[in-house]
């Protein structure tokens, strides 16, 4: 367990951080999810609704630091290649 105050802190915040991680890397893990099944099941509309809408949900979860910005890039492009390929 923590002793100083700022260890204290340091604990606290961290419990937070990891809170809204979570939560950030669940709501981008199913929008992804939407854009695979709809790659999935053929619908190209869907499937191109579903990826205008996990584009920003990825980058913003980059931008806030719960992934890496080359691996939220890496994921839009491989999308974005997969429903290409549907043409």
């Amino acid at each position: 367990m923590a002793n100083t105050t700022s260890a204290r802190k340091a604990a606290r915040k961290a419990l937070r951080r990891t809170e809204i991680n979570k939560s950030r890397n669940s709501r981008m893990k199913a929008f992804v999810r939407k854009v695979e099944e709809a790659l999935a099941s053929g619908d190209k509309t869907a499937a191109k609704a579903a990826f205008a809408a996990a584009e920003p949900v990825l980058m913003r979860s980059a931008q806030k630091g719960s992934i890496h910005r080359k691996a939220a890039s890496r994921k839009i492009s491989r999308l974005s290649a997969r429903l290409k390929a549907m043409a």
